[in-house]
């Protein structure tokens, strides 16, 4: 029996966003489909990066949640509400491409399998987009589908 490669293990339906999309649009995109990152692509589909919720949230921004404390059933806030819910707007309109990981692990259509849970292992990274010849991301295989993949075979 030959060795499974990703076209045979990958989910097809890749999800992607636009590198001019903002954060708050990626966030809606991840959660809406359960997901914890995508490639993202340029005007032409071009994988230029990965996006990821650790992306969103190590950005570097003034986004600390005031200090407060609570007085009879009441809220006081040390520090201005306002100030944080400015600076979670300009944060939320950053776009992707400012948070996005530029070097991304990437693979073919018929990498064996053992070649991806490698990258992965060795990358420390949860996902290995598949790209065509010409960049464009054709599929996206996850840790969850290496362990799948595995139980299958056996």
């Amino acid at each position: 029996m030959s060795e499974l490669s990703a076209k045979d293990i990958m989910s097809g339906n890749v999800i992607t966003i636009n590198k001019n999309a903002s954060i708050e649009e990626l966030s809606a995109l991840l959660i809406e489909n359960k997901i914890s990152g995508v490639p993202v692509v340029d005007d032409d589909g071009i994988m230029v990066g990965i996006a990821t919720e650790g992306d969103i949230i190590v950005k570097d921004t003034d986004l600390h949640f005031p200090r407060y404390f609570k007085l009879l059933d009441g809220i006081i806030y040390l520090e201005s509400f306002t100030k944080f819910k400015n600076n979670l707007k300009k944060h939320l309109a950053i776009k992707v491409e400012e948070i996005m990981t530029l070097k991304v692990v990437s693979a073919r259509a018929d990498t064996p399998v053992s070649e991806i849970a490698e990258m992965m292992v060795n990358n420390r990274v949860n996902r290995i987009p598949i790209i065509d010849e010409e960049g464009k991301p054709v599929g996206i295989v996850t840790r969850a589908d290496i362990v799948k993949s595995f139980a299958k075979n056996q």
